[in-house]
């Protein structure tokens, strides 16, 4: 949601057009009913960028009657460059006045645009995108409590149900909860892949680990039983017996759920996406956060760490991971082996200042600009003075 806002943001400065306060998606698997002024403060964000553009609230009665009519919508090329937009969409600005895009995910280039549209999209997603007050206050509520007892690592668990279907990564799980999460992954029609070969995706590092693997991983990192570790995740799949082993390694497990209070979380409930920005809060403010899956979330929470001091991200090599917790378990390794050499596949995976890996044509696959966005940032983190 963040990398789409910042992205049209930047394309609607780079077109010289007026953008429309965005709309949220409200069809998603968790049908979260929020609307943009429920997580971001409105105010902050048209303010704060009034330089740059003109962004309005709502259209005007005019305009608003032309679209009832009918509405140019169309979605954006993926992985487009400032170009597209100028040859492509700015001519249908001009002749349909108003034009909606119904796809807002990465549909801006990773590479090769202007240096002040990677600072512009920066700006958006550092400065521009403020939480809402409320959420800001429990927000920095859940991180003092954390604080007062000292240090403390996120874990950004990837392990609910619709993300399992979705992915069709099953292992670890049940044959009820195979067929489960097989039947959900047909229920929804726009979730295109219907046959998976979960061990097959899992050995290509492309599934989540599950928490009786990240345990094991926890343990050869070096983290010992007395870790703070606070639970960032939707609801587990499998509830509190999937997370019997990592509870047992590391007693001091929290969720936000655990730490607020009833009262103070009921505003929040059944709205999904306030919720993730609670713990995109916290997952900022750790002193070490580790996600079990590279998806959005993970993927923006690591380059806002790198914007604020290049703090301690631990990315994990599921490819690798998964080939040594199996040597592991089938006794091919001892624990003193398998730990070294877990540290050592990671001592260059601590989100440390890097240059972005590009690959021309395979966008997919290169790394992602909001995970890294080298351009913007000063040798300490902030964002860079190019003036």
């Amino acid at each position: 949601m963040r990398a789409g806002i910042c992205d049209m943001v930047t394309i609607a400065r780079h077109l010289n057009l007026t953008l429309v306060l965005p709309e949220l998606d409200k069809r998603s698997f968790w049908a979260d009913p929020s609307d943009f002024g429920d997580i971001f403060d409105v105010k902050h964000f048209i303010n704060s960028l009034r330089d740059e553009l003109i962004i309005v609230k709502e259209l005007p009665l005019k305009l608003q009657l032309k679209i009832k009519r009918r509405l140019y919508s169309m979605p954006p090329v993926s992985w487009s460059n400032e170009t597209y937009y100028l040859k492509r969409v700015l001519p249908l600005a001009r002749k349909h006045k108003v034009i909606h895009f119904n796809r807002t995910d990465a549909r801006l280039a990773n590479n090769g645009l202007p240096v002040h549209l990677q600072m512009l999209r920066c700006r958006v997603n550092f400065q521009a995108l403020r939480f809402t007050p409320q959420i800001e206050a429990l927000g920095r509520k859940l991180i003092s409590t954390l604080q007062r007892s000292g240090q403390f690592v996120v874990l950004h668990l990837r392990y609910e149900m619709d993300m399992l279907s979705f992915s069709g990564c099953t292992h670890g799980c049940s044959e009820k909860e195979t067929k489960e999460l097989t039947r959900m992954r047909y229920a929804y029609p726009w979730w295109k892949e219907k046959e998976i070969d979960s061990e097959l995706k899992r050995l290509q590092g492309l599934c989540p680990l599950t928490p009786e693997e990240i345990t094991l991983v926890l343990k050869a990192l070096g983290f010992t039983k007395d870790t703070l570790i606070y639970i960032a995740s939707g609801e587990i799949y499998g509830g509190e017996r999937r997370l019997a082993t990592l509870k047992a390694a590391y007693p001091k497990l929290v969720r936000k759920e655990r730490l607020l209070s009833p009262d103070e979380l009921r505003p929040f409930q059944n709205h999904s996406t306030q919720m993730a920005a609670l713990d995109y809060m916290v997952s900022i403010a750790s002193d070490v956060f580790i996600p079990s899956y590279d998806g959005n979330m993970a993927r923006v929470v690591e380059g806002h760490r790198r914007y604020t001091g290049f703090r301690k991200t631990i990315l994990l090599d599921r490819v690798k991971l998964v080939e040594l917790l199996d040597l592991f378990k089938g006794g091919a390794l001892s624990w003193d082996e398998f730990s070294a050499a877990v540290m050592e596949a990671h001592q260059n995976r601590m989100g440390q200042p890097t240059d972005r890996r590009t690959i021309p044509g395979r966008p997919k696959e290169e790394d992602y600009f909001y995970a890294n966005p080298q351009e913007c940032l000063g040798s300490q983190g902030g964002l860079r003075d190019v003036s």
